[in-house]
């Protein structure tokens, strides 16, 4: 009995306190009571009862904090169900308050939804729905019975369906509720109610959630505010304080239910994007990706940290900063690009395979899709996206589309091409986007023709392939040599190579190895002979360039330093090392050893008749290397070449001739100088022999 007074007591407390309107702290306060309160009560007219209240009150929702209020609703209801459980559970564990109850589990659960009436719109229903899923199911254990559980699923889509159908939705806080609780229990849903979601009204407010309102990214506007706070102190450093205004305000959207559900929100409209039958709402919701990521990149543009390059950071900006702020920003950033990427991988998935989508559909997403990824890769650059995989199916998709397409392509390519034609740009986003127009267009070589590829990628690689050393440019550099050697293998472009070739040769031997690793000198050389070697058309009208440019490479043999050089910190250039992952890894090289790896790099490509000649060259040049270890590594990868595959079949004959009998055997383990002095019959006894 004393104990059916205090709940009564307190729930006449509570509800005082939620009709009366009264200060928001008290309210605060009084709700934590509503979870014991909605456990206890005995009562199923009062759980009702109190269930409507708290979806209905004019003091919780008159003035709501956004999603927070959403939120903590939401939680009364989880924590309630949770509690139930544990109470019918462990019946004999320590707890303030009696045991004895009169309602059964689902009998309690029955007379909260109850308490969803008509008294408030039908998207706070959603608030006692999802608690509810998730308080009984959301550990995983199955602490109600299937039939409830099956009810509670279709009323939660029921509710969703019916709160968009009626417009309710059009409430900012009313669509971002609708999206946040659903995918807290999507996961929870069995298939059959997945599909019954209307997901042509659905998709649009997902879509605006998180990128467009003012509890979300807010267009990316709040990267421009930002700028007003970072400030110089003490000479050349910045400092955006963690005091600041607009880091405080940062701080809570990232924390904010938005934000901090943004995997589970692209999921759920990923789902949609699959799903949806009116695939013209797939193109409206593309244009909005392309409108906001084209806002946040010139939002970021307006921001002072996008005037420092990664590299320069530690010296331009605060040690406060570095350790607080920015890494904030910069997660809520990556967070960002990962939510848009999971979404794109669903919308060429449905591209690929739905042929409800019209002819002129396929190259539009395409070309949308690579907007978006250039307008994001301020970021994806910073992060080494190109180790997500779901960011390299959506970037290499996309191109495969627009492939089939030149037209669609050229014009593209015309629209990203660097504004600075002839010049590298000083603004770091530049440069980015630089970087990311060469990475894309040297995937587009073969589909373009000889007069695009030369105005296009030649004229935007030029500029970054012969200038001295810059580490911040390492990346860009290797991309533009890339590019010209994609140009140049192109089989369209027989006449750029005739054009190109022996400039772009020069260049190569005067930026090694300031500016250019060891990984891409290699490739480059190794492809200019193969590309230069029949049955390529110059090799008809240059048959020694192959020898030339071998000869090249061990004039610059001679002169080589054998100090070990310093490996360059800048991630590899697409594509780089697709063909042979293993072809690249080496132990730190001098700049003589890589030499003679690049001349045995080149052997399996070279024409047989100087392929004969430059066996027993190359085999001289390992006697030119002074460390043992680099001399094992060069003699290893002489053998790889000679005996893995890398040859043909006649290409090998000749090798195995040159080992076996011509004296490439010693001379590659032991140099000219230690072979025996002949001549001696094939099979003859050497003198020191004891037999």
């Amino acid at each position: 009995m004393a104990a059916a007074t205090y709940t009564d007591r307190s729930l006449a407390t509570l509800l005082r306190a939620l009709q009366s309107g009264s200060d928001e702290k008290d309210v605060s306060r009084l709700l934590g009571s509503a979870i014991t309160l909605l456990t206890l009560l005995s009562n199923p007219l009062n759980v009702s009862l109190l269930t409507s209240q708290l979806l209905s009150a004019p003091s919780i929702w008159q003035r709501p904090d956004g999603l927070r209020t959403t939120i903590r609703i939401l939680s009364i209801f989880s924590s309630a169900a949770k509690n139930f459980v544990q109470l019918e559970d462990s019946p004999n564990a320590d707890r303030k308050f009696p045991t004895k109850r009169g309602l059964a589990r689902e009998e309690w659960a029955i007379a909260v939804v109850k308490g969803a009436d008509d008294r408030s719109p039908r998207w706070r229903h959603l608030c006692v729905l999802a608690g509810l899923l998730l308080g009984f199911e959301g550990r995983g254990e199955q602490s109600i019975s299937k039939s409830l559980r099956r009810k509670l699923e279709y009323a939660m889509v029921k509710a969703v369906n019916l709160a968009l159908q009626e417009g309710e939705a059009s409430n900012e806080l009313a669509g971002n509720s609708i999206g946040m609780m659903l995918s807290h229990v999507f996961d929870l849903l069995n298939d059959t109610e997945k599909t019954n979601l209307n997901n042509d009204l659905l998709l649009p407010i997902l879509v605006h959630a998180p990128l467009f309102s003012k509890e979300g990214l807010q267009y990316g506007y709040f990267l421009s505010t930002i700028d007003s706070d970072v400030v110089q102190r003490g000479g050349m450093k910045f400092d955006w304080s963690p005091k600041s205004s607009t880091y405080v305000q940062c701080q809570r959207m990232a924390t904010g239910p938005l934000i901090a559900s943004l995997g589970s929100l692209s999921r759920l409209t990923a789902f949609c994007v699959e799903s949806v039958p009116n695939a013209h709402l797939l193109s409206t919701m593309i244009t909005d990706l392309s409108a906001f990521t084209r806002s946040l990149c010139v939002q970021w543009r307006q921001n002072k940290l996008s005037e420092i390059d990664i590299m320069e950071e530690s010296m331009y900006l605060s040690d406060e900063s570095l350790r607080s702020t920015i890494p904030l920003l910069w997660r809520v950033l990556q967070s960002t690009m990962f939510a848009v990427v999971v979404v794109l991988r669903s919308l060429l998935g449905r591209v690929l395979g739905d042929n409800r989508i019209s002819a002129d559909g396929a190259p539009f997403m395409a070309i949308q899709t690579l907007r978006i990824l250039r307008n994001l890769y301020f970021i994806s650059s910073r992060l080494g996206a190109n180790n997500f995989s779901q960011y390299t199916f959506v970037f290499l998709t996309a191109i495969d589309i627009l492939s089939q397409f030149p037209v669609q392509a050229e014009a593209f390519l015309r629209e990203i091409r660097s504004s600075s034609a002839g010049g590298i740009p000083q603004h770091p986003l530049d440069r980015c986007l630089d970087l990311y127009f060469l990475n894309t267009t040297e995937h587009f070589t073969t589909v373009l023709s000889p007069e695009l590829n030369e105005e296009l990628l030649v004229g935007a690689a030029i500029p970054y392939l012969g200038l001295g050393s810059d580490q911040r440019l390492l990346e860009i550099f290797e991309s533009a040599h890339s590019v010209m050697l994609a140009v140049l293998s192109a089989p369209q472009n027989s006449d750029l190579l005739a054009k190109h070739v022996h400039p772009y040769i020069d260049v190569l031997f005067r930026v090694f190895p300031q500016n250019l690793s060891a990984r891409q000198f290699r490739m480059a050389v190794k492809t200019l002979i193969r590309i230069s070697s029949p049955p390529s058309p110059i090799s008809e009208r240059q048959p020694l360039l192959p020898s030339t440019i071998l000869e090249l490479v061990r004039f610059q043999l001679e002169s080589a330093s054998p100090a070990l050089m310093q490996q360059s910190a800048g991630p590899p250039a697409p594509g780089l090392s697709e063909e042979n992952p293993k072809f690249f890894e080496q132990p730190p090289l001098s700049k003589q050893s890589v030499f003679v790896l690049t001349l045995i790099d080149a052997l399996p490509f070279l024409p047989i008749n100087q392929l004969e000649d430059w066996l027993p060259i190359v085999a001289e040049s390992l006697n030119m290397i002074e460390y043992a270890n680099q001399l094992h590594t060069c003699r290893q990868r002489f053998w790889d070449v000679l005996s893995n595959g890398e040859m043909d079949v006649d290409r090998a004959a000749l090798c195995v001739a040159w080992w076996g009998t011509r004296g490439g055997r010693d001379m590659v383990l032991f140099g000219r100088d230690h072979q025996a002095e002949g001549p001696f019959m094939s099979g003859a006894l050497g003198e020191a022999s004891k037999l």
